[in-house]
């Protein structure tokens, strides 16, 4: 097993990128698939080890599904309901927030025994405020640890009512909730406490569980009201859209290094928030050109910005290393959700960018970055988090190499991304 990669200076970057399967979708798809009526033909999956889990989790559960050699294309026969087990199992979900949390909720639907567990930082990552929810509904949780983290036991009874969430530590909460309620007993309302992150997210979600069949009104994502007794359709073939947070990385580089880079899969009728990324990329000086399917990026004079990010906080990451290649200083704001991702993001973006000369500044929610007078070759701790890696592979457009270490934790949703990096690079 490879334990690092020693990227050497790129000088050049151009070429065309075909993006892998959008992650946030590809989870909630598989779910919806499995507890929807009929058999859907899912097509561009994306197959990495959050994908995994959540195969991995459905076939325990008894879901039928067929997956193609390449893992792209998967039939699955929908049990047109929640799950009904008839005996105690358990589930590791790795470190897949988009499998434990949505999980959870519907897995509390109806009596049963199964606990749900996932590696050392799935069980640092809070998941209190979503069980305090499904507990308002009715639901029996138990915590076998920690309170308020994984691992984490439902013996079901969740039955719909009026939830109050808290709003301000992830989305994939209320995503989970807005993909369970439709199958309880009673109608639900959900109001949310504070300010809701990520409403891109949210956004995917309402899309999705539309494309299923079931529709859900809210006020102005402060209320949630949702009919119970629905049940979800397959919309037969659904075509899952390029990963907007992966495109990132790409249309970054040519930002830097360009040349032109265009990524296929995204493009004006992506449904996902993240393609706010290129917009973001035109207001520091890049050059975008949007179709309907994809998105290309020009190299330009770049220039600092100063943004609160809460709406796109994955792709906030690249913004980071961009301001280290920007006039000025850079300010990302609203970014307190880095902290409970698959690291505290924030600490970790400060001490590797500070390793190859970056003045940084953190705080509770936000960074401060002023580029490099010089950059600094230097190894890099990716600290078990796939968009560490990717991220700080864009430091070998500076004129120096970077050397990335645990460089397979890529796996977690894009395998194939050094490959596909290099693909458009001239060293």
């Amino acid at each position: 097993m490879q334990n690092s990669l020693d990227l050497k200076p790129i000088s050049h970057v151009n070429g065309t990128v075909c993006l892998p399967g959008s992650k946030s979708i590809s989870n909630r798809v598989l779910l919806l698939s499995s507890i929807a009526k009929g058999t859907t033909c899912l097509t561009n999956l994306l197959n990495s080890h959050d994908t995994q889990h959540m195969l991995n989790a459905l076939k325990k559960l008894g879901v039928r599904y067929n997956l193609s050699d390449d893992k792209k294309t998967c039939h699955i026969q929908g049990i047109g309901g929640p799950f009904h087990l008839s005996e105690a199992i358990s589930l590791y979900l790795g470190n897949a927030g988009t499998a434990i949390r949505p999980l959870l909720s519907v897995l509390s639907l109806h009596k049963n025994n199964i606990l749900l567990n996932g590696d050392d930082r799935m069980h640092e990552r809070p998941i209190g405020d979503l069980v305090d929810a499904l507990i308002q509904g009715g639901a029996v949780i138990e915590y076998k640890k920690n309170k308020g983290y994984p691992p984490i036991c439902t013996k079901g009874g969740f039955l719909g009512g009026s939830i109050f969430l808290n709003g301000n530590i992830s989305s994939q909460f209320l995503t989970s909730l807005l993909i369970s309620t439709p199958l309880a007993l009673k109608d639900t309302t959900i109001f949310i406490k504070g300010n809701l992150v990520s409403k891109p997210y949210i956004d995917i979600t309402l899309n999705l569980i539309k494309i299923f069949g079931v529709n859900i009104e809210h006020d102005s994502y402060n209320v949630f009201y949702i009919k119970g007794k629905q049940q979800y359709k397959t919309p037969g073939k659904y075509t899952i859209e390029g990963d907007a947070s992966s495109a990132s990385y790409f249309l970054a580089a040519a930002a830097i290094k360009g040349g032109s880079v265009k990524v296929t899969g995204v493009g004006k009728k992506s449904i996902q928030g993240d393609i706010e990324f290129a917009n973001i990329l035109e207001k520091m000086g890049a050059t975008i050109f949007w179709e309907d399917y994809s998105i290309t990026c020009t190299r330009n004079k770049l220039n600092a910005i100063d943004l609160d990010m809460n709406h796109i906080p994955d792709a906030a990451m690249t913004v980071a290393i961009l301001a280290l290649f920007s006039k000025g200083t850079t300010i990302i704001r609203n970014i307190y959700n880095w902290r409970v991702k698959e690291t505290d993001r924030l600490s970790a973006m400060t001490i590797e960018l500070r390793k190859i000369g970056a003045i940084v500044e953190e705080g509770r929610d936000f960074l401060s970055i002023s580029p490099p007078i010089f950059f600094q070759y230097s190894s890099i701790e990716t600290y078990n988090d796939h968009r560490m890696a990717m991220c700080f592979s864009l430091i070998s457009l500076s004129g120096v190499g970077v050397n990335i270490l645990n460089p397979n934790c890529i796996s977690k949703t894009f395998p194939s991304y050094f490959k596909d990096f290099l693909s458009i690079s001239k060293i």
